[in-house]
């Protein structure tokens, strides 16, 4: 696919889109020659802590969710990570206005030095397009669309992972499993 290709999975509603998002979640980029190293290398020692952190919850008997959860988000920054580090020395650059095709592993190299990539982004979900209604306050009228943001299963992970841990906080942040306050203050 070339940059800004698409193809329809289900109606209008799910597509393929292909496009690639220089910095982080929404495109959100750092500034100058050195913000997507500072970035790349911020996601490669989160990912340490996170390896850290998931041994000390398995080490400890965790419940299955907590493990599950952090999993997911580990999972979902190594993949963020590859793309990163090395999608931008394997690929060559593909063009929207050309309709250039990316060639995997051209004979000049790829289009950036490693940790200097963009990461892929391919799932669109646009459910609505059009004008909202008068009664929606401050964007009455305006055209949108929802969800307009496209994302990897990379961010899928990390979504899931995060939104599972707030949803399940109070177990998470609960007494290891094996230990309980009540039962040992009956005891004494």
């Amino acid at each position: 696919m070339a940059l800004g290709d698409e193809f329809k999975i289900y109606f209008d509603w799910f597509r393929i889109h292909f496009t690639e998002n220089p910095g982080m979640a929404f495109g959100w980029v750092l500034g100058g020659e050195y913000g997507k190293l500072i970035l790349t290398c911020f996601r490669i020692v989160a990912v340490g802590v996170l390896i850290y952190f998931l041994r000390m919850l398995i080490r400890s008997k965790s419940k299955a969710i907590t493990i599950f959860s952090i999993s997911l988000i580990l999972a979902g920054a190594i993949g963020n990570i590859i793309d990163s580090v090395f999608y931008g020395v394997i690929f060559e650059e593909s063009s929207r206005h050309a309709k250039n095709i990316a060639q995997f592993l051209p004979e000049g190299g790829g289009y950036e030095r490693p940790f200097y990539g963009r990461v892929v982004d391919m799932l669109y979900f646009p459910f609505y397009k059009g004008y909202l209604p008068d009664w929606v306050p401050i964007y009455k009228g305006h055209y949108t669309i929802f969800f307009r943001p496209v994302f990897n299963i990379a961010d899928t992970a990390i979504t899931i992972g995060v939104m599972l841990i707030l949803l399940f906080q109070r177990s998470f942040f609960s007494d290891p499993v094996g230990t309980n306050d009540d039962q040992q203050v009956v005891e004494q």
